[in-house]
């Protein structure tokens, strides 16, 4: 019985209609359509037929002359003029459920693992939806212990809450991403990687992420050769498989590598429509899609049970201009930044976190009052060998002028490695705070 009761619920799904318009015109990897004006509209899906009998998956980007404008999610080889474009299910909706876990998909929810068809869930999911109304939330809940000693301490992670992690390229934002996975407290992990490279796809999931992170992870792959409309579907797949298992009372941890990539797909998308330009060639839309996206994730609604997502978004900076449009729009929406510095990784030190530069909304809240002292100190100290190291570089500092930079140089070689760790080295929370303070006891300095 629960098998023909599947069976007629795939048979109620089965369109019933087809409609039909004619391509009029190619440019890029749009084409402009007669006949589906009054079917169509923005983000329906639709097939272009080519010449040699295949079919070509597209969206629906706009309209211009009275005519509907799409855009293919591969590439265009064998459609010409005259060829029919077909539609008989416009939304994009796919069921992703606990069957899920363990595997590696693409942008439309394909397996690309080699390791058959998906489990799907019951419910079919729309690829956009709206946030859980602002009033209707949850607070951001407790602290999470990470098991990375800079983000524990200094930069930390609560339930729900939403942090950047920006850095220029090679800095290693994969490989802080795979150790939050690793070691992180989660039920379940879904792992965006939008526009990476395609040699490091598997590199990432077998070395960086393991067996073990594998096995409670969604990973939902485009790599950067793909057409834009697979990099954006990519992003808005994992915040879809997110919510599902967040909606299932899981408390989800979500990365995403990189938001960058996704606006960048957006912005081949809006200029293939017809939107003007702005920062650094940016259209509007850009800026408006990254709100709806990041927002997605956060503490689940009071009504909805106990799941949340907390979320980890990487942003790519353009030439480490940490204040480009992108990344200063993304930093103004999340509840905290971490700051990858070039510099620090050049030294060898990882991650390269430059402590300085980076914060987390959830302080102080989230820390004790012992907590709060240590770090403080330890960030006081910080700041003062900062100010003060060039003249310590040149040799023009003479030790015993000023107590506070006396302090401040003794602690940085052993702050220093405190925030050195490496991807198999987890440290839990406690023990963190305690070596820290430990640290600022040998200088005599009792936070």
């Amino acid at each position: 019985m629960p098998a023909l009761a599947t069976l007629a619920a795939e048979f109620d799904r089965l369109p019933t209609r087809r409609w039909r318009g004619e391509i009029r015109s190619a440019a890029g990897m749009t084409l402009e359509v007669d006949g589906l004006q009054r079917v169509l509209s923005v983000g329906d899906k639709c097939h272009a037929e080519t010449l040699r009998g295949g079919r070509v998956l597209c969206e629906t980007i706009g309209f211009r002359n009275g005519r509907s404008l799409l855009m293919a999610f591969d590439s265009l080889d064998g459609v010409a003029e005259g060829c029919a474009a077909v539609t008989d299910d416009t939304a994009f909706t796919l069921r992703p459920g606990p069957g899920w876990l363990g595997r590696v998909v693409n942008a439309l929810g394909e397996p690309i693992d080699g390791k058959g068809p998906l489990a799907n869930g019951e419910h079919p999911r729309s690829l956009r939806q709206p946030p859980p109304a602002a009033c209707a939330r949850r607070r951001v809940g407790r602290r999470l212990d990470s098991g990375i000693r800079v983000i524990d301490s200094f930069v930390p992670l609560c339930r729900g809450q939403r942090l950047g992690v920006f850095a220029g390229s090679g800095v290693g934002k994969s490989t802080l991403l795979a150790m939050v996975a690793r070691h992180a407290e989660a039920e379940a992990i879904v792992i965006g990687l939008i526009g990476e490279r395609g040699r490091e796809v598997r590199e990432f999931i077998q070395d960086d992420l393991g067996p073990e992170g594998l096995a409670r992870s969604v990973v939902i792959v485009a790599t950067s050769d793909e057409p834009p409309l697979m990099r954006r579907q990519a992003a808005l797949l994992t915040m879809t498989v997110a919510e599902e298992m967040r909606d299932q009372g899981k408390h989800v941890l979500c990365l995403m590598d990189s938001v960058t990539r996704f606006a960048m797909a957006q912005r081949e998308i809006g200029l293939a429509a017809g939107e003007p330009p702005t920062a650094k060639s940016y259209p509007p839309s850009v800026f408006a899609e990254l709100p709806r996206l990041l927002e997605r994730a956060g503490p689940g609604p009071e009504s909805g049970g106990d799941g949340d997502i907390t979320a980890i978004f990487t942003v790519l900076v353009d030439g480490d201009d940490h204040d480009e449009p992108i990344a200063d729009a993304v930093r103004g929406i999340l509840d905290g930044h971490l700051v990858l510095d070039r510099k620090i990784a050049e030294q060898g030190r990882y991650p390269a976190v430059n402590l300085l530069r980076s914060v987390s909304r959830s302080l102080p809240g989230c820390h004790d009052a012992r907590e709060n002292r240590i770090v403080g100190r330890a960030r006081a100290l910080a700041a003062s060998y900062d100010g003060m190291k060039e003249m310590i570089r040149l040799g023009a500092y003479k030790r015993g002028t000023d107590p506070e930079t006396d302090a401040a140089i003794d602690l940085h070689p052993q702050l220093e490695e405190f925030l050195r760790q490496g991807k198999d080295d987890p440290s839990p929370s406690a023990g963190s705070f305690a070596r820290l303070e430990s640290l600022l006891a040998a200088l005599g300095d009792h936070a």
